[in-house]
């Protein structure tokens, strides 16, 4: 027979822990730093009469019985959090027959019990081992992080002169937000002793970068020997590497990489300092924390920039975007110019992208879900990526690849929406040994310079020579080579 006990017909309650152990003990002592209305279950005689000295609401009852919640009040929330697996169980689905609306948070002792609790109902399911080893690693990044931000902020502190910062070829917001960042901590930190030079290789083109560059007068120079030769420091934003994706030789020293992609398998970094981290949506959101961490005021400038810049690459909150990210942007967003990223996210599109557009689709071919698409000789190369994101919207289309040929190279833009299949791998697969090749498992893009042809005379026919092996090299790789119809080359 159940035990009534005291208070176990009151009126009201808000809350009920269920197993009073030292777990049951800590909840209860901070919920009744919220409430005295707290109602304390457990099965052992001398636990409830030593909780009740202590002027607790507490009975006696048996987890496991049927009957537990006999003349006990609804409460709002019921905490259960005995060390016995099978007794939480039972009580979780005795709450959830007798009182189905009441929110359940329960503990589980191992990783079966954690789906067993879940099924029967319960709303939250803590496993104490598992959420200490999160906490534990979320408070040994934090203090990681903490300490690189001041590292870097000492480190800069120290320096004189000028420091260029390279942002990677064809930079887009995330890379250029960072760059202009990091000037910004740098002139913190040295009080001004240390001046900046943004530096940047090949175009900025896409009608979005351009916007965004010149509505937040975001002053960038292209790289030469002569700039280089004047920087005192060099520092590399959204580039894991001399020669990666930038103008620099792989031999030249750099003082500071900050990226968020992984660097070559095997490289080794001889820097100053470093921070990579692949786990995180965009350079810009590293930045950010730095600004925080650092204390650093945040101007409308930097804030604009870095917010879009996190928006941006992680295509608008939704690709390889973490908690992380989404903090920092919450951080941002207030101190930004709203007007400016409505002007930036809107530019108007130029007569030679909608040509090149159109020459798109006027040349795609389709094959089991893969587009592909020829738009021939390029002025713009940042026109490529906008058409294959455009016909990756076609309906029936997993994998777009739009290519052609610009003043150098020979530009492939891909698009993904294929779970089996993580488009940067394959282009770096197929391109690798002859260009500069990679992305993300939904996007990616091939730089293969026009060097490695210099015996044919023009583009045109450079196009007709290598559009074949080219992508007979992509198809082999995600096993299209050998299908019967081989109309998706013959453009």
């Amino acid at each position: 027979m159940a035990e009534a006990g005291t208070g176990a017909s009151k009126g009201r309650i808000d809350y009920i822990v269920l197993g009073c152990g030292s777990t049951g003990y800590h909840v209860v002592e901070e919920l009744s730093k919220e409430t005295e209305q707290i109602l304390i279950i457990d099965h052992d005689k001398k636990r409830v009469e030593d909780l009740r000295v202590q002027k607790y609401n507490a009975i006696m009852r048996d987890l496991k019985d049927p009957l537990l919640f006999d003349g006990i009040p609804v409460p709002d929330v019921a905490f259960v959090l005995s060390n016995d697996k099978d007794a939480n169980l039972a009580a979780v689905k005795t709450l959830k027959l007798v009182h189905p609306a009441v929110h359940v948070i329960a503990r589980a002792m191992d990783p079966v019990s954690t789906g067993l609790l879940q099924e029967a109902g319960a709303d939250l399911v803590i496993y104490p081992q598992e959420f200490i080893a999160k906490t534990a690693i979320h408070h040994i990044k934090m203090l990681h992080s903490s300490r690189l931000a001041r590292r870097l902020f000492d480190l800069l502190a120290g320096w004189e002169g000028t420091l260029g910062i390279i942002a990677h070829n064809n930079p887009d917001p995330d890379s250029i937000s960072s760059a202009i960042a990091l000037a910004a901590i740098a002139a913190e930190a040295s009080g001004k002793k240390l001046s900046s030079r943004i530096l940047f290789g090949g175009n900025i083109g896409h009608q979005e970068n351009k916007a965004f560059v010149n509505m937040l007068d975001i002053k960038m120079e292209r790289i030469t020997p002569q700039i280089l030769h004047e920087c005192s420091y060099l520092a590399l934003v959204d580039s894991s590497a001399p020669g990666e994706n930038n103008d620099l030789g792989k031999d030249t020293k750099v003082n500071i990489i900050i990226d968020h992609h992984k660097n070559g398998e095997g490289q080794e970094l001889k820097v100053d300092f470093f921070d990579i981290r692949p786990g995180t949506g965009a350079t810009a959101s590293i930045m950010t924390q730095y600004l925080q961490e650092l204390d650093i005021p945040v101007n409308k400038k930097v804030a604009t920039a870095l917010f879009y810049g996190i928006r941006a690459d992680t295509r608008e909150f939704r690709r390889s975007v973490t908690p992380q990210d989404l903090n920092y942007a919450a951080f941002l967003l207030p101190l930004t110019d709203s007007d400016l990223l409505d002007k930036i996210t809107s530019p108007s599109i130029s007569q030679e992208t909608l040509d090149l557009i159109g020459q798109a689709i006027r040349n795609k071919k389709i094959r089991s879900g893969y587009l592909f698409s020829n738009v021939g000789v390029v002025r713009n190369r940042d026109a490529i990526p906008q058409a294959a994101e455009l016909l990756f919207n076609l309906e029936g289309v997993n994998t777009a690849l739009v290519y052609g040929i610009g003043d150098a190279s020979i530009i492939i833009s891909a698009r993904n929406r294929d779970i089996r299949l993580h488009i940067g791998n394959v282009l770096k697969e197929a391109f690798g040994d002859i260009g500069d090749a990679g992305g993300h498992a939904n996007m990616g893009a091939v730089t293969i310079p026009l060097a490695y042809f210099s015996l044919v005379k023009t583009k045109e026919d450079l196009l007709t020579l290598v559009q074949e092996p080219i992508l007979r090299k992509f198809l082999r790789v995600v096993g299209l080579e050998k299908e019967e119809n081989h109309d998706i080359v013959e453009l």
